[in-house]
């Protein structure tokens, strides 16, 4: 699939960074270093901009590697980027760690999932199927 991209950063186009990977790098843009305190939340541009066909999407997700190991991840993972949206891709990052976290421009900060998806037209009834889970959630289908 082959989707519009203006670059407006200093960095590299997202690239997979192995033949497998469902996720691009994205990169933090900005012009001088963000120290994320503890429990502190920001915005962090990219410098992309895209243009999608209509029925996909782009996550936003965190990169596993800084969550682990600083604790740091996308507040509102994923954070969906629409078709007909054309401004900058921003990421909201937030640092659940106990230490400041300093975010350098280049750094990479989260990846970019690119996903068909489907647009639901709602049938309203009275009743649904029965199956055996039924009402259960929220852990109700085993422990931990």
């Amino acid at each position: 699939m082959t989707i519009k991209i203006i670059n407006k950063s200093n960095h590299e186009l997202p690239s997979y960074e192995t033949i497998a990977s469902a996720g691009l790098d994205l990169r933090a843009n900005i012009s001088e270093t963000i120290e994320l305190k503890p429990l502190e939340r920001c915005i962090v541009g990219t410098g992309l901009f895209i243009e999608l066909p209509v029925g996909v999407e782009a996550q936003v997700r965190s990169r596993s590697g800084l969550a682990v190991k600083n604790g740091v991840c996308v507040l509102n993972s994923p954070g969906t980027i629409d078709a007909d949206y054309r401004g900058e891709i921003g990421v909201v990052l937030v640092n659940l760690s106990k230490e400041d976290f300093s975010i350098i421009n280049g750094e990479r900060i989260a990846q970019l999932v690119i996903s068909r998806h489907e647009r639901a037209v709602w049938q309203e009834v009275e009743k649904l199927s029965v199956t055996e889970r039924g009402e259960g959630g929220f852990g109700s289908t085993g422990t931990l």
